[in-house]
């Protein structure tokens, strides 16, 4: 830890609040639609800023590096697969959500359910905040900051001390962010934390690779690519973290949830100006997750060949980043993790504020017959947000003690969550014919069946396979109870007044980000440098 580091440190994420500041001043958010929407204002540049940068927070940074120096680059098919997800949600999902006039997720399945369904995936989706997503943002991020400068040691903390304090600071930037600048505020930050991201993919390469080869660049590279090299394969088998089986079942059906449904995902999508910029914006960020092996996976790689037993698995991202980077550059990496940390956690808040007002705090004054005013839901809002933010903080650093690696802790909780909702909006979208009541028995045969399967039950299959299984049984189940309601049928709601434009050409675009895709995949084989 040096002083430059420091210094720079606070004047980079200095400067992206201030620009957040700047440009939001005289924009709304004492209305709901400001608050939680940006006042569905935003162009396709800085929608695709913020879904790529609400997908990429510490955790990756974290628990991917972790995953590639314990077993190797299989990890990465999460985010390189996810391209196809992505336009599949771009081509058929959105239009949608755009058409039916949806503003969250349970808001489109109680149009296409009914409004207790609607209740209930609500609930569904802020227990998956509160358990899982945001103590896991606050965690990785907290995990990444304490390694990378460990500000706390002349006070000869211990580190489990370092991770709560580390917590609370990410935390409450997040919350400040979120509660006084609404939706606006954090996908600006997203955008020009998008351009440091993007500066750092290009400079840790040089650096990372001259440190490892003693001063030389070159020498660096060709340690890389001749030892080690079965870190360097994504082709998963199946006794690695990831097998390349799990892309075409589990981990396709939760990108597909992931992309298509997630409320703070889809909320990003759904502030464009337009279909065409919500299209575009997708597109944008399909790009950016192409890029992210070659700028967030690196120090995982360089790792493998600096360190040979750490005890703690989840530090060689910040540990590589301390002793390869100069300290203007520790700096500017450790203000995008603190970004992208704020970013994700304060993006998973905003749109727990949104499942709150919306779906129940404003249908339950309705139903009393009480007059509810935009400024009464927004103080309510903003009161949600630093509840769900406390309750965070105070369970973000009891998971350290997961028995698995971090990443995949976080996957396989949020599979539990994820895959009932995914299930009845899919089946949904597929047949008319499903009643509500098909909707809710699916999502608690579901739930109950997960649980029994993966964590009371000794089953030895691997758990996104298992996803896939109970997806299909799920489905069959909801289609089996729509036999006792012959005469139900939906009826969608179309709003004409929405602008429904698509973008042009846009299938050249995607046909190249499928190669991409595909590309990606042999680079990091047996039949490229693997």
């Amino acid at each position: 830890m040096t002083v430059l580091s420091i210094v720079s440190f606070l004047l980079i994420t200095g400067l992206i609040a201030l620009i957040s500041a700047l440009k939001t001043r005289r924009k709304k958010v004492q209305t709901i639609n400001g608050l939680f929407f940006a006042d569905r204002n935003n162009n396709f540049f800085i929608v695709g800023g913020g879904l790529l940068l609400s997908n990429i927070s510490a955790n990756q940074f974290i628990g991917e590096n972790e995953s590639i120096y314990t077993n190797n680059m299989s990890v990465i098919a999460w985010g390189v697969s996810s391209v196809l997800a992505m336009l599949l949600v771009a081509e058929f999902f959105l239009p949608i959500y755009f058409r039916t006039g949806a503003m969250t997720i349970p808001d489109y399945l109680g149009k296409r359910y009914d409004d207790s369904t609607k209740k209930l995936v609500s609930i569904i989706f802020l227990c998956s905040y509160l358990v899982n997503l945001l103590p896991a943002v606050l965690y990785g991020g907290a995990v990444a900051l304490t390694g990378m400068f460990n500000f706390l040691y002349p006070l000869k903390l211990t580190y489990w001390q370092n991770i709560w304090i580390m917590v609370w600071l990410i935390g409450l930037t997040g919350c400040a962010y979120s509660v006084l600048g609404g939706l606006r505020a954090i996908s600006i930050s997203d955008t020009v934390l998008s351009i440091g991201l993007l500066t750092i993919g290009i400079a840790f390469p040089y650096y990372g690779f001259k440190y490892l080869g003693n001063g030389d660049w070159s020498k660096g590279v060709h340690i890389l690519l001749s030892q080690h090299t079965e870190h360097l394969n994504a082709i998963g088998g199946s006794n690695d973290e990831i097998p390349l089986s799990t892309i075409f079942t589990g981990m396709f059906i939760m990108n597909l949830y992931y992309w298509g449904m997630e409320q703070f995902i889809v909320q990003q999508a759904l502030s464009a100006k337009s279909l065409s910029h919500s299209q575009k914006g997708m597109g944008l960020a399909c790009l950016g997750k192409l890029l992210c092996p070659f700028i967030i996976n690196i120090p995982g790689l360089i790792g493998v060949h600096l360190y040979k037993n750490l005890d703690n698995t989840a530090e060689v991202f910040p540990l590589v980043v301390k002793d390869t980077l100069p300290s203007i550059m520790i700096g500017l990496t450790a203000a995008v993790v603190l970004g992208a940390a704020v970013s994700t956690f304060n993006a998973g808040l905003n749109s727990s504020s949104t499942l709150f007002i919306l779906n129940l705090y404003k249908p339950w004054f309705e139903k009393k017959n009480k007059e509810v005013t935009e400024k009464h839901l927004v103080y309510a809002g903003r009161k949600f947000e630093i509840i769900v933010s406390v309750l965070a903080m105070f369970s973000a650093p009891f998971i350290m003690f997961s028995k698995t690696g971090f990443y995949t802790y976080l996957q396989q909780l949020a599979g539990m969550f994820c895959l009932p909702i995914f299930t009845i909006i899919l089946v949904g979208f597929m047949s008319k014919k499903v009643p509500p009541q098909a909707a809710k028995i699916g999502m608690i045969f579901f739930i109950l069946s997960y649980l029994i399967f993966n964590y009371i039950l000794n089953i030895k299959l691997h758990y996104l396979h298992m996803l896939a299984i109970l997806f299909v049984c799920t489905s069959l189940c909801m289609l089996l109870v729509s036999k006792f309601y012959p005469n139900y049928n939906y009826t969608e709601i179309k709003l004409e007044s929405v602008e429904l434009s698509t973008w042009k050409n846009r299938y050249w675009y995607f046909g190249v980000l499928l190669i991409g895709m595909v590309s990606v995949f042999i680079l990091f084989s047996k039949w490229g440098i693997a």
